[in-house]
């Protein structure tokens, strides 16, 4: 008699007596092992009064009558136990789990897990844990918890656990979205750029960035409040320069270490330091172009215009030349800011030199090159309640509309400067302008040179305290609507 290479099942043989015992043994075998269904997989021994048919898996370490058979299946039939062995890819069905097992050749273990049916779970168009998916959300899981662990290194791993994201972009967003019944309340990741930010919200339409990590420095950013900041217990300086990097921390004068433009160094200032009354000084490390530069709003800390000093080359501010292109300022200080400039030769195609704009105040100290801007660009303009002052000995080298211009209420100061016309500098409208009940005060400054245009134009009550000192221009001024000169 031989069995079948599978099942075991007895064959049989020609002339055999009693074939019903072999035959009812091969029923007994089928109906034990096939669509193979158990009570339970983790009895340490057999039950103490199993029916007819009841079929076990025998765990490690079982004992009585299951002892020695793990990994078998036990059948109970005819009064007795029948043990089968089984073989790699047999299926079971636990029923007290509601779990699907595969035999290994080693132990049964979940057909997931085993990876026996891992070309069926590839690809799904659709996986719904707990819930039901849908297109929107083609992978829902709806549970209380989840674990996700590190293959250890004794189960083929390396201890370690990486969860990886990504988005096909850095205009996409890649972000983990926590809600509050279906309606945004916080968001952490990559939204629309790279920087990692965090976001919050009361009621799911309208955001704030709580905190930004800028992805080329590392620098942490509070856009919501501004803070918390490095407070300064001694002044800082920065350096810029041509061949620097605004992923640079900027504090060594060095290609590796330096920002690329002055409005970088300028952001940090305002957005990461307390000035706890230190200074700060923004230096030009090497010669060359940069761009223009807006400080906006008083310094955290600061205490007066001396706290931010921006400087170029003092000995020759022809090397260090600050310039736009369009319209736009070149050195420009808006609501509340102050802060000082040396060093500097200015250009713009249309802009203003220097511009100090709602309740601002701007120091030049020192040597300055004021040269060419469109025509209707000034050089030096205080309005909307600002200051701008002017000390020390400067050159002219470039025309514009005016070279002193003031409004609104504002005030430019030149006290005992000294001023040198390079080539002869055409100013469109006046040298000086003033409107609006505003102040230019000179006293005494010394003009050498040739400056083309009317002296000034000043009107709105505006008035030009100048005693003793000779006004610059080829022509003539004109007052109107109660201009002044003192």
């Amino acid at each position: 008699m031989t069995d079948t290479p599978h099942l075991g099942l007895p064959t049989l043989a020609a002339a055999q007596a009693q074939k019903h015992v072999t035959h009812n043994e091969a029923l007994h075998r089928l109906d034990a092992l096939v669509m193979l269904a158990v009570a339970d997989r983790d009895l340490a021994a057999p039950p103490a009064a199993p029916a007819e048919g009841d079929r076990y898996l025998v765990p490690t370490g079982a004992a009585g009558g299951f002892a020695g058979r793990a990994g078998q299946i036990a059948h109970y039939v005819d009064g007795g136990w029948d043990f089968y062995a089984p073989r790699p890819g047999w299926l079971c069905w636990v029923a007290d789990e509601g779990v699907l097992l595969a035999w290994t050749g080693a132990a049964w273990r979940p057909v997931v897990e085993t990876g026996l049916t891992g070309a069926a779970l590839q690809n799904l168009g659709m996986l719904g844990v707990g819930t039901t998916a849908d297109a929107g959300n083609p992978f829902a899981v709806k549970l209380n918890n989840a674990l996700w662990a590190a293959r250890g290194v004794g189960e083929g791993g390396d201890g370690s656990l990486r969860y990886k994201l990504n988005k096909e972009s850095a205009a996409g967003t890649l972000s983990l979205l926590m809600q509050t019944a279906w309606s945004g309340r916080a968001e952490i990741g990559l939204a629309g750029d790279d920087d990692l930010r965090f976001k919050v919200s009361p009621d799911g339409a309208a955001w704030f960035d709580a905190l930004r990590i800028d992805r080329a420095s590392g620098r942490v950013f509070f856009p919501a409040t501004g803070g918390p900041r490095e407070v300064l217990t001694a002044d800082r300086e920065y350096f810029v320069r041509t061949d620097g990097s605004d992923t640079n921390v900027g504090a060594l004068n060095s290609p590796g270490g330096a920002f690329r433009t002055f409005q970088c160094a300028v952001d940090v200032v305002r957005e990461t330091l307390d000035l706890a009354g230190r200074a700060v000084t923004i230096r030009a490390g090497n010669a060359g172009v940069f761009g223009g530069v807006t400080v906006r709003g008083p310094l955290v800390g600061a205490r007066g215009p001396d706290a931010l000093a921006l400087i170029g080359d003092t000995t020759d501010p022809t090397r260090v030349v600050m310039q736009t292109a369009d319209a736009t300022s070149v050195m420009r200080g808006e609501d509340g800011a102050q802060f000082t400039a040396s060093g500097f030769k200015l250009t713009s195609m249309a802009g203003v030199l220097i511009d100090a704009a709602r309740f601002s105040s701007v120091m030049v100290q020192g040597p300055m090159d004021f040269g060419a801007t469109g025509p209707a660009g000034d050089h030096l303009f205080a309005r909307r309640m600002s200051y701008l002052g002017i000390s020390g000995a400067y050159t002219i080298s470039g025309g514009g509309r005016n070279h002193y211009r003031a409004a609104n209420n504002s005030i430019v100061s030149a006290q005992s400067v000294t001023v040198t016309a390079i080539g002869t500098p055409a100013f469109s409208q006046a040298v000086i302008g003033l409107t609006a009940i505003a102040e230019l005060i000179l006293t005494p400054a010394t003009f050498a040179g040739s400056i083309n245009g009317p002296q000034y134009i000043i009107d709105a009550n505006s008035v030009l305290i100048a005693p003793g000192t000779v006004l610059p221009g080829s022509s003539p001024g004109a007052l109107a609507t109660g201009g002044q000169i003192a």
